[in-house]
């Protein structure tokens, strides 16, 4: 589907910038597929993650660093940026990246605003290395398989297309009302920093130029006004709502061998995890915290040739996962990626109806992020950027469409989307 080999050897080089969850996570692909040693320097403000790493990879401690700024200072150190910095970092550090001639993966969103990834763009360029943004929902198989059916014409034209994501109300809780997400002064707003992943794989599957976008979206739950009565600031000073309050911090962190608690670095137990949770933002109450963003979002778009779509950013699932619904003039097709089932219903002929059970695969974003650091890999080796569907072009072209729905949300209208390039 790819056209990736079966190799798992390189003898390409890497460092990487912010070893928090996505960080960790690319790390641990790299010894685990590649072998120990392949990244060879690691930039984190946090000791007990950096060190982490560091053990995984037997890096040594000249080649620690406590921030990006640290090790883009030196000469190159290695082949390939993992750049999995803040959101807001990402213009600052892939510009420096480049210009001392990395190649990159770079976390989504590419940044915080359209100027900032115009910026990282025109640095790849400048630079002619690869890179790939990684929106990982074009590498998982499910999507690969509905990408098939809709190119092989089996339900005719695309005319019209919905998308659910469902965020599920402990993971919003967990990312985007305690977390480093949950306020946009400190990261981006919910449609760049969450959903970027979808309005890039719609832009992708449609194929086609958008043309406008309307938005509609607020944070309508997690206010200080719905917080039940008696409800302290912190959870465990004693609320009154434990019983019921499925955002209770105990509930949702008090299990350190698993749940959101591991992402985050909250994995002791007893006493010192009741310490954490005291003193750090994981055990605010959900209704009383600093969050500003979205919990909920719809999004339609009107492509080049009338196509239509919606999105729908929700918080209020029981469960994670994208659901899709793609209408043709010669079908219909249904899928979801927590399932990995699709359903194809044709239309003429034999109105054949078929169902596919994608095969699981191991690793986040149902198997995707392997690929994705897998395909750059063969990109650089081959000399093939080609490979890398995820390319800052293509995903530039995606992020106008997300900040456009944002500006439409904010000003309550249409926003052509040629209105962006005239900035």
């Amino acid at each position: 589907m790819l056209g990736l080999t079966d190799s798992m050897n390189t003898n390409l080089t890497f460092l990487l910038l912010g070893a928090g969850s996505r960080g960790t996570m690319f790390a641990e692909i790299l010894a685990e597929e590649y072998g120990p040693g392949t990244l060879v320097a690691v930039a984190e403000p946090n000791e007990e993650r950096r060190t982490k790493i560091a053990e995984l990879h037997n890096i040594p401690i000249k080649m620690q660093f406590s921030t990006w700024e640290e090790a883009l200072a030196r000469p190159k150190l290695a082949d390939v940026v993992v750049n999995t910095t803040m959101d807001r970092d990402h213009v600052g550090s892939a510009v420096a990246a480049f210009k001392l001639g990395y190649h990159m993966l770079l976390e989504k969103p590419m940044a915080s605003n359209l100027a900032d990834c115009i910026q990282i763009a025109n640095a790849a360029d400048a630079a002619g290395k690869v890179a790939s943004v990684c929106h990982s929902l074009r590498y998982n198989d499910v999507y690969t398989a509905v990408r098939e059916v809709l190119r092989s014409g089996r339900i005719g034209d695309i005319v019209s297309v919905d998308q659910l994501e469902a965020v599920e109300h402990i993971h919003q809780s967990h990312s985007f009302v305690r977390g480093n997400w949950g306020n946009e002064g400190r990261s981006a707003f919910m449609l760049l920093a969450k959903s970027c992943h979808d309005i890039d794989i719609l832009f992708d599957l449609v194929h086609d130029n958008c043309m406008r976008v309307n938005s509609f979206g607020s944070l309508s739950f997690f206010r200080k006004e719905n917080a039940p009565v008696g409800a302290p600031k912190r959870c465990l000073d004693g609320c009154p709502a434990e019983p019921e309050c499925p955002y209770h911090a105990w509930k949702v962190y008090g299990n350190p061998e698993k749940g959101w608690g591991r992402s985050v670095g909250l994995t002791m137990p007893g006493d010192a995890l009741k310490q954490a949770l005291q003193d750090g933002p994981y055990g605010k109450c959900v209704f009383q915290t600093d969050n500003d963003v979205v919990d909920h979002q719809v999004v339609s778009m009107e492509f080049a040739k009338g196509q239509t779509v919606t999105f729908t950013m929700t918080a209020f699932t029981p469960f994670g996962g994208r659901r899709i619904r793609i209408h043709g003039t010669k079908g219909y097709l249904e899928a979801a990626t927590e399932t990995r089932i699709i359903d194809i219903h044709e239309f003429w002929g034999e109105k054949k109806h078929e169902t596919i059970e994608v095969p699981a695969r191991e690793g986040g974003h149902g198997g995707a992020d392997p690929l994705v650091m897998r395909s750059l890999i063969e990109a650089i080796e081959t000399n093939n950027p080609a490979l890398v569907t995820t390319n800052l072009k293509n995903s530039l072209e995606s992020h106008k469409i997300v900040f456009a729905a944002e500006r439409s949300r904010r000003e309550g209208r249409v926003i052509q989307l040629n209105e962006l390039d005239a900035q």
